[in-house]
């Protein structure tokens, strides 16, 4: 897995990458909100928040404003490691669905069993059909 390298699990590096966007809106989220927008469930936020303060990549600072609230802050450790992460994983993805190219024969067959598509069969359907005769006949 690519994330190693940079030693993060995919939930730190979910929530690590997340933080660096609220860091770039310049708005310091609270734990809950950091898991929401994460998708990742609130106890396991809090865990992995702990490990990556303990790694030096996330800070917790006291809430702008009267409120009494506890708000995360990314460290600039944590911003270089976001971005290279980012950047590891970006560089996967592209090797993987760039082997696809821009058209598919999958899209293809997916698209013509929903229904969806106004086109003529492609030579794979041809196929099929014909696999199709030949055993019925």
């Amino acid at each position: 897995m690519a994330l190693q390298v940079v030693g993060l699990s995919h939930t730190q590096f979910a929530l690590l990458v997340d933080l660096w966007w609220f860091d770039h809106q310049g708005r310091p989220p609270t734990p809950r909100e950091l898991a929401d927008h994460a998708t990742v469930d609130e106890m396991m936020t809090s865990q992995v928040i702990r490990v990556l303060e303990v790694k030096g990549l996330v800070t917790r600072e006291d809430g702008p404003g009267e409120e009494r609230r506890r708000v995360l802050a990314i460290t600039d450790e944590g911003r270089l490691l976001a971005e290279r992460a980012a950047a590891l994983v970006e560089a996967v993805d592209e090797r993987i669905f760039g082997m696809a190219g821009e058209h598919s024969a999958l899209l293809d067959v997916l698209a013509e069993l929903a229904g969806q598509t106004g086109e003529e069969p492609g030579p794979h359907r041809d196929r099929a059909l014909h696999a199709e005769s030949d055993a019925d006949g």
